[in-house]
Parts: C-alpha cells; structure tokens; sequence
C-alpha cells in the first residue's frame, strides 16, 4: 500500500468515531506494525491534521474535521457492505484487501445512522480455505490483465491430465465455483477451465495479442454472455 493511500486510511478510520481508537485495532485494519501506526499519526500531527491521543491511550479525530456524507440510503449502503463481505471471501487475496480499504473509506463518511446500518447486515459471506486463499485466482487474475500465455496441466471431469496452452480471458464466479474463459492453442478453440481441476500453472512469459477472433468479447457471444 502506497504511503499516501495508508495515511488517507488513517484518517478515515478515526473519522466520526466519539472514542479513542487504539493503536492495535489501527495497525490490525490496515495491515502494518504498531511502530508503524505511531510514526504516521505523528507526522499527520505535524502537518496540522487534528488528531488527538497518545500511544497506549488511543487517538481521535477532533470535531470539526469531518467531510461531507456519502449519499447512500440504508438499501445501497447494504449492497455494498455485503459485496464487499463477497469480494473479501472470493475474489482472491488482492481484491479483498482493496474491498476492506474500500469499505473502510466508505463507512468513514457516514452519518452515524447509516454507519449503524452498515454494521447490521445479517448476510455474510465466511472466508474459509478454497482456491481464493490459496493465491491461484490472483495468479489467474493477474495473467488475464497481463494477456500472459499460460501452460497448465488440467484435469477433466473423468480425472484424464492433459497438457495446455492457454490466452486466460475472464474469470467468473458461478456461486460454488469458479471457472476460466480461456483461448485453448491445443483445441484452437475456446474452452471454460475450472482453476481446481488444474494440477500445475506455469507463466511462459510470452505475451498473446488482442485479437478480436479470439478475444474476450468473441468468447461471452460464445458462450451466451451478454
């Protein structure tokens, strides 16, 4: 997390709160050392942000500081807490992370009853060991914005491995699975792979072009997609 990004976050994570957040809860939400927390509360200090509070007591954001609300009602704020609930269980390791930042940001500038609101919501979404966690959707997320060839060993439904070279387009989250859009070199064709099926992945470091006969939009009208 870049620095700016961290102390926006900082900030943010003491506004509107009547009581001293402590240092480790600070440190906890955005993943970094306490010596960490102290050093930035400092220099927010010295660049006239008012914080008040000290190491071992807590900090807080004096009255006055505050930035205008979001506009959300009570139904969109509890869209976006749950999404973010869905974001952080599946969407891999990187986009949760920015979902927790993200929500972070946003609950920061609500009114206290939407705040109150957003902490109600009875839909969760538990992260638990699967693919997400295991940093294969990060890779596969990554090759695809890349445009990196990928060679995979991949199981089918009958347990038969066969060897692959593949120009990832997409993925998608079918509720109790995940599947990948893909360009197949062996069967010239496009194919959808399910990333627990594959049994090895390996980045070939060569980059495939943008071409529109085999591309991203080519594969949704494929497959039905709109």
């Amino acid at each position: 997390m870049r620095r700016a990004d961290r102390l926006f976050l900082l900030v943010n994570a003491l506004r509107g709160r009547r009581a001293a957040v402590p240092a480790h809860v600070l440190a906890e939400s955005l993943g970094v050392s306490l010596r960490t927390v102290y050093r930035d509360v400092a220099d927010l200090q010295l660049s006239g942000v008012p914080i008040e509070g000290e190491a071992g007591v807590g900090y807080v954001l004096r009255k006055g500081a505050d930035i205008p609300p979001l506009m959300f009602n009570a139904d969109e704020l509890e869209a976006l807490v749950v999404g973010t609930r869905f974001v952080r269980a599946f969407g891999g390791a990187r986009l949760g992370a920015s979902a927790k930042a993200a929500l972070l940001k946003i609950e920061a500038v609500l009114p206290p009853e939407l705040h109150a609101r957003s902490e109600r919501s009875r839909i969760f979404a538990p992260e638990v060991a699967r693919l997400e966690s295991s940093g294969l959707i990060d890779r596969l997320h990554a090759a695809i914005e890349a445009r990196n060839v990928l060679r995979v060993d991949y199981r089918d439904q009958d347990g038969q491995t066969s060897a692959r070279e593949i120009e990832p387009l997409c993925l998608a989250f079918w509720g109790g699975s995940w599947t990948i859009g893909a360009w197949c070199r062996l069967r010239a064709d496009f194919r959808s792979f399910r990333p627990d099926r594959i049994d090895a992945i390996t980045e070939t470091g060569e980059i495939f072009a943008d071409d529109a006969a085999r591309g991203l939009e080519a594969y949704l009208r494929r497959v039905g997609g709109a």
